[in-house]
């Protein structure tokens, strides 16, 4: 699996688990819904600030977050 699609399954795994939709967490990471749909789907390569307000917005810091992400995935 691609690195990206790691990142997507991740903080679609989070964002799940606090029952919220795509648009919440958008509207919590001041960023748009298609935006939050792209990385969750891999094709988008979100930066590091990106990263920070997404895991932010859950509570979670970027560590957190990509916490599972398994290595040698490129």
């Amino acid at each position: 699996m691609k690195i990206l699609n790691e990142v997507g399954r991740l903080i679609r795994k989070h964002r799940n688990s606090k029952g919220w939709s795509q648009e919440e967490l958008a509207d919590r990471a001041g960023v748009h819904r298609t935006f939050i749909s792209s990385i969750e789907r891999g094709v988008r390569n979100p930066t590091v600030t990106s990263l920070h307000r997404i895991a932010s917005a859950m509570g979670l810091t970027v560590s957190e977050l990509m916490d599972g992400l398994r290595k040698g995935r490129g």
